[in-house]
This record gives C-alpha cells, sequence and structure tokens, in this order.
C-alpha cells in the first residue's frame, strides 16, 4: 500500500489490487499522469462541491483509463458542478455502495458534502474532505458561545455550536469504524491558533 500527497486535500492511495484518487484539485508535481497508465481498477472520490475538492477535470481521465468509478458527493450535483450521468455513484450522509474490490460510506461535513470511509483488502480509509473544527481559534476567546464573523472563511458562525457538531460528526464516524489503517485530515493554518485541534480530537477518538 502507498499512500501519495497530490496538492491540497488531494490523495492518490494504491492498493495492491485497486487505486483510490480523493479530492483531486491540482496536480503540480505530475502525479495523476502516472497513476492513470495503471492497470488497476481505479476509484475517484470527490467529497463536495468547491473548486478545491472538485474539478470537472477528472472526467477526462476516462478517455485514458475507462476502468474508473466516480464516486462523488451529491451536493456537487445539487450545486450543479456535474450532470447525473458523470458520476457512477452519488452519496450523501448516510450513503453506502460497494463493489467486489472496495466498500464505501459517506459520513458527514462541517463544510458542505461528505467525508468517507473506505474498505477493501482488510484496510479500513477515512478521509475527511472537509471534516475539521474550523473555528477552533475562537474556542480561546473570553466569550466563545456567541456569533461571530470569520473574515478567513467569511461567514458567521457560533464556536461552541460548531464545535458541538464537529464532535458530533466524529461521534457518527464511530458508529461505522472505531479504528483506521489510514486517516486523511486536513490541518489547515487559515484556522489560527489551534489550527491543529481538530486532528488532535480525531486521534482522541481513535479515528
Amino acid at each position: 500500500m502507498t499512500l501519495t500527497y497530490i496538492f491540497h486535500s488531494g490523495f492518490v492511495l494504491e492498493t495492491e489490487h485497486s487505486i483510490l484518487v480523493f479530492d483531486y484539485w491540482l496536480d503540480p508535481s505530475g502525479v495523476i499522469e502516472g497513476v492513470l497508465k495503471k492497470d488497476k481498477p481505479l476509484y475517484v472520490f470527490s467529497s463536495h462541491f468547491h473548486e478545491d475538492h472538485f474539478t470537472k477535470e477528472i472526467f477526462e481521465w476516462k478517455k485514458l483509463n475507462p476502468d474508473i468509478t466516480y464516486i462523488l458527493s451529491k451536493d456537487i450535483y445539487k450545486h450543479r458542478r456535474a450532470s447525473k450521468e458523470d458520476a457512477d455513484v452519488w452519496l450523501a450522509k448516510g450513503g453506502t455502495w460497494s463493489d467486489k474490490n472496495i466498500s464505501v460510506w459517506a459520513l458527514g461535513s462541517t463544510d458542505s458534502g461528505v467525508s468517507w470511509i473506505v474498505e477493501t483488502e482488510g484496510k479500513r480509509f477515512f478521509h475527511a474532505g472537509d471534516l475539521n473544527n474550523w473555528y477552533a481559534k475562537f474556542l480561546l476567546d473570553d466569550n466563545p458561545d456567541q456569533l461571530r464573523y470569520s473574515f478567513e472563511m467569511e461567514e458567521t458562525f457560533n464556536p461552541i455550536a460548531h464545535e458541538k457538531q464537529f464532535l458530533g460528526e466524529l461521534k457518527d464516524i464511530r458508529k461505522v469504524a472505531d479504528s483506521f489503517d489510514v486517516v486523511m485530515f486536513p490541518i489547515d493554518g487559515r484556522v489560527g491558533n489551534g489550527y491543529t485541534l481538530g486532528g488532535r480530537y480525531a486521534l482522541y477518538h481513535r479515528l
């Protein structure tokens, strides 16, 4: 098994019998060119419609490798970023899908779309998408239990309520699986002080 970082939240996870690509956006090192030449079933995941997690470029790959299964979050279709026939599988939170190679569960997010659990060849993987404790730095303020505005995220929010939502999503994930062989989780400097808190919570809750 090899895990290759592409860019942003993009990863390629190659097992003995298949290849999984998560949240492809940009490919500054040219990773995908080699992936498309390999003689293995390829599964392409996009967790939500935001342009830094989904691009229509992934559909062009089918011209080079016909053995691709596209597994996309339903919010991509809802926001008209792709047509219904573009994906083989559309999933929202709570949805599941499997074939002879992999089993997939769509879990929740604290942003748009979903996070992913994938099982294959006796291994279990988690890709968070944009699931995170995005407003952790505001929890350090004197009065975090009130509405705030984040210029980085361009959103009004309540830090305490958001953290409760995040912890609730972790709890839902543990109902499906309480351990993973690989976890792909965002550690984002835009969160400011406490930017590792979401990841540390995920580890504490044994993701």
